[in-house]
């Protein structure tokens, strides 16, 4: 490949996990999607938030998050009413301390990109998150890094199995905010968008209605 052609579909990062905070451990991994159980009940990353899995040499995927359940781990288990008259709510969880082991928040992240070396790819890895290992929130600096690019739009956008279009307005408004010119980065996102979708104009205004900035 030539070197202009290697510069268009990747760029260099630079990160260290041990400055980053692990909210969840992978349990389930595919090529195209991985599920991570939270750490702690009911503390998901939000739809639409970028997180990074851990490999054995470095970050093996980068996710978009688009499902989130809180539920039983046990195989058909589902929870079970505990409200009653002067107790609902967060005050179930304050009388039930035992729901934090019986219970298990966990979601699903669709794969965007992966590490290789110093370089973020907009594409699948050649393999997928190992089971077990750590799942990261991207604080601002890497969300910035990451959507240098918007190579991953194209796989998102036409996922038959995924919310894409909520899913990618969801993202770009969470990596808006991370960008010293948030309208300036959604505008540029915005441009990318009209280029993939100028064959479904209703499509594409439903997008941009999503991410139009707030004036």
């Amino acid at each position: 490949m030539q070197p202009h052609l290697l510069a268009k579909c990747s760029f260099r990062v630079w990160y260290s996990p041990h400055h980053m905070t692990r909210i969840a451990e992978i349990i389930e991994s595919t090529t195209t999607t991985f599920t991570a159980g939270s750490y702690e009940l009911l503390a998901a990353p939000a739809f639409g938030s970028l997180v990074r899995a851990e490999g054995r040499t470095s970050c093996s995927a980068y996710g978009l998050v688009y499902a989130i359940h809180t539920g039983s781990p046990e195989q058909g288990g589902r929870a079970v009413v505990r409200g009653r008259e002067g107790m609902y709510d967060g005050d179930i969880y304050a009388a039930n301390p035992d729901l934090e082991a019986v219970l298990q928040t966990e979601f699903m992240a669709a794969t965007v990109g992966y590490c290789d070396g110093p370089l973020i790819r907009q594409h699948l890895p050649a393999q997928p998150p190992p089971v077990h290992y750590s799942v990261y929130t991207c604080d601002a600096d890497e969300l910035v890094r990451f959507t240098k690019r918007f190579d991953f739009l194209r796989s998102v956008l036409y996922a038959g199995d995924l919310p894409s279009d909520e899913l990618i307005g969801a993202f770009l408004r969470q990596a808006g905010e991370a960008h010293t010119d948030p309208y300036a980065f959604l505008i540029t996102a915005g441009r990318q968008l009209a280029t993939l979708l100028r064959d479904d104009h209703q499509r594409l205004m439903a997008l941009i209605e999503q991410i139009r900035p707030a004036m």
